[in-house]
C-alpha cells in the first residue's frame, strides 16, 4: 500500500494546514464529525484515497476528490466574457 504517497500540490485547508499524503487525506476525514463524514463527497474521496493508495491510481484523481469536497459548498464562479460574441449572418446562395 502506497499510503505515504505524496500529493504533487499540497492541499492547503481552511484552517492553513496542509495535506501532504494520502494518509494526510484519509486521517482527515475519518476525524470528521460522523455527519459530514457520511455525506457523499468526503464518501467519494475516501473511496479516491482508497483507489490511489491500494490499486495504484493516480494521485490527481484523490485530490481532485478532496478538492471538490472540501469545497462542495462553494458556488462557481463563471468569469465575465471579455468581448461580445460575433454575430454572422448566414446568405444562402442562389442557384442560376
Amino acid at each position: 500500500m502506497a499510503w505515504f504517497k505524496r500529493f504533487i500540490d499540497p492541499i492547503i485547508l481552511p484552517d492553513g494546514r496542509e495535506l501532504l499524503t494520502l494518509r494526510d487525506a484519509a486521517e482527515y476525514i475519518t476525524a470528521l464529525p460522523k455527519a459530514e463524514h457520511d455525506e457523499a463527497d468526503w464518501q467519494v474521496a475516501m473511496e479516491t484515497l482508497l483507489l490511489v493508495a491500494e490499486r495504484n491510481g493516480p494521485e490527481m484523481l484523490a485530490r481532485i476528490a478532496m478538492m471538490r469536497a472540501l469545497n462542495r459548498h462553494v458556488e462557481p464562479v463563471l468569469a465575465p466574457c471579455q468581448k461580445p460574441a460575433k454575430a454572422y449572418t448566414i446568405i444562402k446562395a442562389h442557384r442560376i
